[in-house]
């Protein structure tokens, strides 16, 4: 019996030494000095009572940092599309911790996350400081986070969250999960709301296995990270902004979201196949 995308084993990190242990150092110091310099930025903000100031520089200055820390990792982004001006969310699949970074360099968001991201090295430190929703994913907390989208949809914020509830290896699109799209249809939000799928497609440094940027299942974080940080060669990223939808076209969370999925599945599998790397799954 053949195993699933998810079980096969993830291609193998190299062990750090000389010139790439070197690189990563180098990149580390340079992106704690980008990230802890927005969190000094953002904590000063915090320290006025102007919640409308918040709400638009924060996102503005998290952009900044994330489009340095784009350069740091040496990893070129297209961008195709415009983020929407629209009140609502934006919603991509997810394929990596860089999908954070990319993102955010990309739209003035705030990003749903899992809890779990609280805790995570730098990456956590921003997310905190940028005014992150942090959801549990569990079925029985989803009267809490329906509340939770609501009231940072109300406040204005323009949300980004991956309604595939994991990431994956960077070659597919799994099944988009509705729950989340409940908040949009609530009855005083539902027509002033709107959706823009997005595409995040990844494409691996020459030669490389076309999973690199990839990261899932059991995989740990700090050595992900370090690969990152290490490589001599970068691959890319696309990001593929869709024409946004409004929420009040559709008759369910669950027709939403299966419109979503489609037209990101399709620009991620048309990418891919036009441009995809040599080796791996």
């Amino acid at each position: 019996m053949s195993r699933s995308w998810a079980e096969l084993p993830p291609p193998k990190v190299a062990p750090l030494g000389g010139p790439g242990g070197l690189r990563a150092l180098l990149r580390f110091l340079l992106l704690a000095v980008v990230i802890y310099g927005l969190m000094a930025v953002l904590l000063l903000l915090r320290l006025g009572e102007m919640p409308f100031r918040k709400r638009v520089l924060s996102p503005a200055i998290v952009q900044l940092a994330c489009k340095g820390a784009m350069r740091i990792y040496g990893l070129p982004m297209r961008v195709r599309g415009r983020p929407m001006h629209q009140r609502g969310a934006i919603v991509a699949n997810h394929a990596s911790w860089l999908d954070i970074f990319v993102l955010n360099a990309a739209a003035r968001v705030f990003f749903v996350s899992k809890v779990e991201v609280r805790t995570w090295p730098l990456i956590g430190n921003i997310a905190r400081a940028a005014g992150t929703v942090f959801i549990a994913r569990n079925p029985r907390d989803a009267k809490l986070q329906k509340a939770q989208f609501e009231e940072r949809l109300i406040a204005g914020d323009r949300l980004l969250f991956f309604p595939e509830g994991t990431s994956t290896d960077s070659r597919r699109v799994v099944r988009f999960k509705s729950t989340l799209f409940a908040a949009f249809f609530t009855p005083r939000l539902r027509d002033k709301l709107w959706i823009q799928p997005a595409s995040v497609i990844y494409r691996a440094p020459e030669g490389e296995d076309s999973r690199y940027y990839g990261w899932w299942a059991d995989m740990t974080f700090a050595p992900h990270f370090l690969k990152v940080l290490a490589a001599r060669r970068a691959g890319g990223v696309e990001v593929v902004f869709h024409d946004p939808v409004r929420v009040a076209d559709f008759a369910d969370r669950k027709a939403l979201a299966a419109y979503c999925e489609e037209k990101v599945r399709a620009a991620v599998e048309a990418g891919l196949g036009a441009n995809g790397s040599s080796k791996g799954a």
